[in-house]
């Protein structure tokens, strides 16, 4: 570490000749001949320089105390006044350098002075040329020379030395600090005697408490903040661990980039400082009323009592508008914006008519099909469409054994995501008497079929009930419990004064029937995902801990409650979930369910980090497999998206476990001979064994999604993991791989997917064209889809992932390419809870996909409406009416620390509002006649008239 400094001075090849006549010099007294050499290498300049400042020193070293002070001065007049390249070492501080230690020593003879406090500042920075054989002299002589002034005069600033100088000082300190704090950890060790004092003599104590420290670390940084160089100030206060202060530093220039870098630094901390560094910056864009940045990480801090402190901050009634946008999307409780029972809250308890339609998305609809028809997609598509069956390279006369029912159920769920929100497929909505598409169908497949009708309809809470009701009478139990469930999907992300959805679905979550019971729970918990509602609790929690039900509702009843109160924490459904792990007998929780009810009980802790540590410790006093299954699905939906090493590192060691220790037992049994009872105990190992590290796979991708270089080092470890794992872990990476770059296809991606997808193995084959269609999820990627109709040849023979196929083509068309199921938004830094929940809950369904998927519960795959939203920018006036404007939409590009005003985007295109934009896309406005309410130009943003621009307008006339 000492020497990185010297690497930054470099010094001319001069130097070291000097340094060995200096040693000669002592041996042979051979003085002026030296000399002249020297001097015939030096220039006059230079030459007159050396002689100026040895008779500087010669003058220090004199008894006459008055010549001091302005030798003093002189001296500090030629080091601040000598300009040289940005290569080279400064000529005075090179020409001093041989002279630094006999300076030192005189020094140290000197009494307590303000001629002694400029001589310690000058020291200072000859130091700079020594730092590798003196650590920390710079910080030590300018500490020093700090103590030596009389109370009355002030030091001179640090940036009166140079930019060098700070930035010197500046690394110094952090390492005193970093030495300071172990020091303090590390007080009880006895230092060998001996040997300290060795070292002190080389290195003296830096003086000054930690407090003289901060400080001084205050000094440099304002001295970089002024200097362009925030990234430099916002590493040295993180190493000085006083983040917080930097709020007071910075003003109306530097605030935007120093918030930028310290956002792109959150990924990279270490919990609990990424938490500290939100709330600096969320402190910062409030000082300088940025309200829609502000809320934005209060979103991404869950902090009930921040989002209101923020949505009340503004008085502009627009910006209200624009920040309740903001929380619709991120689906935050309207409860939460309401003051807290114990305040006096009649002030404003009833928001105003426009501003609760905005939190509660009730426009949506109505905007999402407008945009449909400015860009082009509102007409209805065919399977055909989406299929294109002409272009595939099957043989002719081939396909007559794929099993008709299983193509028509396919066709529901490609029909359902293809004409999403649009409310006029032909199959359901719009087909004719008693000649819908459900009929098509054999039993359970009549549930999926008629729940497409809330994917449909989805978010249009008006007509979709009308729609939906006609087959809520049906004496078909199948049909009746898809129409429940539809009811829960239409409104997905979308609250209603009515409430429809509890007042239908309520009174059957007792119902007798299980198709009904099921479809009742889980229409409830993605009606309201993400509402907190207490209400629903009541309803769902009895059947959670109810021993008399089955495995099944109880286990769904627990993941409605974590659809519901997704990342709340709850106290009381945690306490029930654990009382039923522990209850139920071993049989049960053997069940295929349990995995449900574990995602139930995570779903709770999304993004709450440690806040879970107790329910994990709670967790491992349950004698079961299942309670390692569900310690890994908490651990990773805590640590959701943070990119936390250590936490991956730990999911890796589970992923690589049991091979070895298996066969080692299996050794020691033969061994025993005792072979019966081996191959029982062989039967009992299998089964706990699998499932955790599946979750394991998917973990690495929960913990890693949302920060791109930790995505891509998460893609070497899957390659890894594919070769190397058991065919349990083979079958969940695809999975991961959807997750991580979901409605995201890059060719990498891509490519690894497409080979997956002919794996030997069909559990892979099937699971890699499932995350295909995650991957491509709304983006009509033309590429993608080529592939799926290859496969869709390729596997006419196999009806499971001939099935997937088709499914896999209706997600990569979703909405027609408009709707896309990415948990990130603006800008990809917030994420939406709901979201991670709906994703992770269709992915859970594949870790078994024979049980549930492929049997008769594919209706699971709508548990992925939660994660739908239209990917648009949609421009409105401040009446909340369409407006268009021209935008730029190109690649986002990452400008943080930068130098200067560079391009946020590349390579754009200029289109008319409304737009779609892709993942990885980002749009700004192309003209300066309007300013955006919104801090990022996604979804719907408010426009206002830049009072302005009118005035050049007339000014160029």
């Amino acid at each position: 570490m000492a020497e990185r400094p010297a690497a930054e001075i470099a010094v001319p090849s001069q130097d070291p000749k000097e340094k060995k006549k200096k040693e000669e010099d002592k041996k042979l007294d051979t003085k002026a001949n030296d000399v002249k050499d020297e001097d015939e290498e030096l220039s006059e300049e230079d030459a007159q320089l050396k002689s100026e400042l040895e008779m500087l020193i010669e003058r220090l070293k004199e008894l006459n105390t008055d010549l001091y002070r302005p030798a003093l001065e002189t001296l500090r007049t030629l080091i601040r006044t000598s300009t040289s390249s940005m290569t080279s070492v400064p000529k005075p501080l090179k020409f001093l350098r041989p002279h630094y230690p006999s300076l030192q020593e005189l020094f140290e003879t000197w009494s307590a002075s303000e001629n002694k406090s400029l001589f310690a500042d000058i020291l200072s920075v000859l130091a700079m040329t020594y730092s590798d054989t003196e650590p920390r002299g710079t910080l030590r002589y300018r500490l020093l020379s700090a103590s030596l002034l009389p109370p009355t005069s002030k030091i001179s600033e640090p940036g009166s030395w140079g930019h060098e100088y700070v930035r010197h000082l500046a690394a110094e300190l952090g390492e005193e600090y970093t030495i300071r704090q172990e020091g303090e950890e590390a007080a009880p060790l006895p230092a060998p005697e001996a040997e300290s004092d060795a070292s002190e003599s080389k290195s003296a104590p830096v003086p000054g408490t930690i407090e003289d420290l901060h400080n001084l670390g205050v000094e440099c940084a304002t001295f970089f903040l002024g200097h362009n160089a925030e990234p430099d100030a916002v590493d040295l206060f993180v190493e000085l661990e006083i983040v917080d202060r930097i709020a007071s530093l910075v003003d109306a220039n530097t605030f935007g980039r120093v918030c930028a870098y310290m956002d792109r630094c959150v990924m990279l901390l270490p919990p609990p400082d990424d938490v500290t560094f939100l709330r600096t910056i969320h402190k910062i864009y409030l000082q300088f009323s940025k309200f829609p940045e502000a809320l934005g990480v209060a979103i991404r801090l869950n902090d009930a009592a921040l989002i209101r402190q923020d949505f009340n901050a503004s008085g502009n009634r627009i910006m209200k508008k624009q920040l309740a946008f903001l929380l619709a999307r991120a689906q935050i409780p309207i409860e939460w914006l309401k003051a807290p029972a114990s305040e006096d809250a009649d002030a404003e308890d009833e928001f105003p008519e426009d501003i609760l339609d905005c939190l509660s998305n009730t426009q949506l609809s109505r905007h999402f099909k407008e945009f449909g028809k400015e860009v082009g997609v509102a007409d209805p598509k065919s399977l055909e469409d989406v299929y294109k069956s002409h272009l595939e390279t099957t043989r002719s006369g081939l396909s007559a054994n794929v099993d008709s029912a299983r193509a028509n159920l396919a066709g529901t769920f490609v029909n359902a995501f293809v004409n999403a929100g649009f409310g006029n497929d032909k199959l359901m909505v719009e087909a004719e008497e008693g000649n819908s598409w459900v009929y098509k169908n054999k039993d359970h497949g009549m549930m999926s079929a008629a729940a497409s009708l809330g994917l449909g309809l989805l978010w249009d809470t008006d007509v979709g009930l009308s729609h939906i009701d006609r087959y809520t009478y049906s004496p078909e139990e199948w049909i009746k419990a898809g129409a429940f469930f539809a009811t829960g999907l239409l409104n997905a992300g979308v609250r209603t004064e009515a409430d429809a959805a509890l007042a239908l679905l309520g009174e059957h979550v007792e119902n007798k029937s299980v198709p009904l019971k099921v479809a009742a729970i889980m229409g409830l918990g993605v009606a309201y995902a993400g509402s907190h509602r207490e209400d629903l609790l009541t309803l769902l929690l009895p059947a959670v801990a109810d021993d008399g039900v089955s495995m099944e509702i109880a286990a769904l009843s627990a993941l409605a409650l974590g659809f519901v109160f997704v990342g709340s924490g709850n106290g009381e459904i945690t306490s029930t979930i654990l009382q039923t792990l522990m209850e139920r007998d071993d049989k049960a929780l053997d069940e295929k369910w349990g995995r449900f009810m574990a995602l139930g009980l995570a779903l709770l802790y999304v993004g709450l980090q440690d806040a879970s540590d107790a329910t994990l410790e709670t967790l491992k006093a349950i004698q079961h497999p299942i309670s390692r299954q569900a310690q890994i699905l908490v651990e990773v939906c805590s640590f959701v998206a943070t990119g936390n090493v250590l936490r991956v590192q730990r999911l890796l060691h589970l992923c690589g476990e049991h091979l070895d220790a298996l066969k080692e037992k299996e050794q020691a049994e033969s061994a025993e001979g005792k072979k019966d009872e081996n191959k029982d105990e062989k039967k009992e190992d299998k089964k706990p064994d699998d499932t955790f590290q599946s979750f394991a796979v998917l973990g690495i991708a929960m913990i890693a999604m949302g920060e791109d270089i930790g995505a891509e080092m998460s893609m070497r470890q899957f390659n890894h993991l594919m070769h190397y794992g058991d065919p349990i872990i083979r079958k969940s990476v695809p999975l991961a791989l959807g997750l991580i770059s979901a409605s995201n296809p890059q060719l990498p991606v891509l490519d690894t997917l497409s080979k997956y997808s002919h794996d030997h193995d069909l559990a892979v084959a099937l699971n890699a064209i499932f995350a295909m269609g995650l991957v491509g999820a709304g983006t009509n990627n033309a590429r993608l889809a080529q592939m799926l109709r290859q496969l869709a040849g390729y596997y006419y023979k196999e009806p499971d992932c001939l099935f997937m196929v088709r499914i896999a083509q209706g997600l990569v068309h979703m909405g027609k390419g408009t709707i896309g199921i990415n948990p990130f938004f603006s800008d990809r830094n917030i994420m939406s809870r709901p979201a991670i929940a709906g994703l992770l809950a269709t992915i859970m369904a594949f870790t078994d996909a024979k049980a549930f998927v492929l049997d008769k519960y594919h209706w699971m795959l709508y548990f992925l409406v939660t994660a739908m939203y239209p990917r648009f920018l949609i421009t409105l006036d401040e009446n909340l009416e369409s407006k268009p404007v021209t935008v730029r939409v190109g690649q986002a590009v990452d400008v943080v620390g930068q130098a200067g005003k560079p391009r946020t985007i590349s390579g754009f295109q200029t289109h008319q509002t409304p737009v779609r934009l892709g993942t990885t896309e980002r749009a700004e406005l192309a003209t300066e006649e309007f300013i955006p309410y919104a801090h990022v130009l996604e979804g719907f943003v408010i426009l206002q008239k830049n009072p302005g621009w009118e005035k050049e307008d007339t000014m160029q006339m």
